[in-house]
């Protein structure tokens, strides 16, 4: 049965979908998905980004549903003000759901969270196994649905991939990947995605390959320039993404630091064997990313660290499975070079992850309208204060638009006066260190330096 309304000014059967993101062009993933409601979903969709503040125009609107998605939880506190809370609070006859990623850490803050503003439905991606121990047990959220995806299949990467994908041959890079090292507290599982990296490289010292692997930081590639790095691979590495240590309480990560304050340069071994061993596997949160559907897409080949992939991928039908301690490394670099090989595995991860539909977004928003449908929530707009409400959010658009383009422009120039102001100086020096030189030698000798020197030139 659906929740009602009283107040004339409320939106029947609309949804209100708040979502944090930070006025910069990367991070595609969260604005593709952010973006599939309003494109796929039967119901109106009004996107509000808590980034640029609260609207007052929804201090008299009252929505239906409201969607609170993954991106206002990734950190603690959340991305919504004061202002966005009391507003929550008001909203007691709302439907509301919360989309989580990263559920692994903050989780009491979540918890309370959940129970104070009366959340209904959980999209979590948490295996249903684990339910009991975790929302069940401490939250009063009605329905738990599992979603083992972070990411789904765009239209728009795939044409993408239609105009760049390259053919194997004309690739630049044997094998690619980009990782970072992830905290300790977050288990072993988490330490793959650069230890399969830092292996890998070893490894392969003697393969004669083309490799493109980096774990640092600052050579992360986003936007665009990711999707065309991936075309220009052969193939890439890969692992399991997610946890192996589910921190309920804090305790976890607060024990962890304190062991690296101690000591900043102690390994992850270390720590596992003092402290992290007590934890391990308590709540296994491993999860498919997207980034298997990226590779799909653009038809290059996956080497990945042997595991389960959420069921939607099988060794040596859709990737080549590399076994952890690289016992099989000479057998994956000979299954890698056998060209006809490769393209039946990359072809048979295309078929099944991209061209199938069974991962879009279009059946994900699909799935997502028939579990409103069976709350008894249907699709009946009503105009009620929609003008005014769209028009600001219009206006917020294009505000957001050209906050992100004056961004840009102003780390170009940023960029740009650095490398002038560099220029001068080492022009400045260069003229000092010829007044310097000119004085020493003298007028005669000074002559006949710069003569010998334009004929070495």
């Amino acid at each position: 049965m659906t929740k009602g309304f009283t107040n004339q000014t409320d939106l029947k059967s609309e949804i209100l979908l708040l979502y944090h993101h930070a006025l910069r062009f990367d991070a595609p993933t969260i604005m593709e998905h952010v973006s599939s409601f309003g494109s796929h979903s039967k119901f109106k969709v009004h996107k509000v980004n808590t980034e640029l503040g609260f609207l007052e125009c929804l201090r008299t609107m009252k929505f239906q549903i409201i969607v609170l998605h993954y991106s206002l939880f990734g950190m603690w506190p959340c991305m919504l003000n004061e202002e966005f809370l009391i507003y929550l609070d008001t909203c007691e006859s709302s439907y509301k759901v919360a989309f989580f990623q990263d559920e692994y850490h903050f989780c009491r803050e979540r918890f309370s969270f959940i129970n104070r503003y009366k959340i209904d439905c959980i999209y979590t991606l948490l295996e249903p196994i684990y339910f009991k121990d975790v929302y069940q047990k401490w939250t009063s959220a009605k329905k738990l649905i599992h979603v083992p995806i972070t990411g789904y299949v765009s239209k728009k990467m795939i044409s993408l991939a239609e105009r760049i994908t390259k053919p194997y041959g004309k690739r630049k890079n044997d094998i690619g990947y980009r990782a970072r090292k992830l905290p300790y507290y977050m288990g072993k599982g988490a330490q793959e995605k650069s230890q399969i990296a830092l292996g890998f490289q070893e490894h392969a010292n003697k393969a004669g390959l083309k490799l493109d692997i980096e774990t640092d930081e600052s050579k992360r590639i986003y936007g665009k320039k990711w999707y065309k790095f991936i075309a220009n691979c052969r193939a890439v590495l890969g692992a399991e993404s997610g946890v192996t240590i589910f921190d309920i309480d804090g305790t976890v990560y607060s024990g962890c630091k304190r062991m690296i304050e101690l000591k900043p340069n102690i390994s992850f071994d270390e720590v596992w064997k003092e402290f992290l061993y007590k934890w391990e596997g308590n709540i296994p949160n491993r999860v498919f990313s997207p980034r298997h559907f990226e590779a799909a897409a653009f038809r290059t080949c996956q080497i990945l660290f042997e595991g389960r992939y959420a069921g939607l991928m099988e060794p040596m039908i859709h990737y080549i499975p590399l076994k952890k301690d690289f016992s099989n490394f000479d057998e994956i670099i000979r299954l890698f070079r056998d060209k006809k090989r490769c393209k039946e595995i990359t072809d048979n991860a295309y078929m099944d992850l991209i061209a199938s539909g069974r991962y879009s977004y279009k059946r994900f928003i699909k799935d997502f309208d028939e579990e409103l449908f069976r709350e008894g929530i249907k699709p009946e707009s009503s105009n009620n204060g929609i003008c005014q409400l769209e028009v600001i959010l219009r206006r917020n658009k294009i505000i957001c638009f050209r906050k992100t383009i004056s961004k840009k422009i102003c780390n170009k120039w940023k960029s740009y006066t650095a490398k002038m102001n560099t220029l001068l100086r080492a022009l400045f020096f260069r003229s000092i260190l010829i007044k310097i030189v000119k004085k020493l030698l003298g007028e005669k000798n000074w002559k006949l330096l710069k003569s010998f020197l334009n004929c070495l030139l």
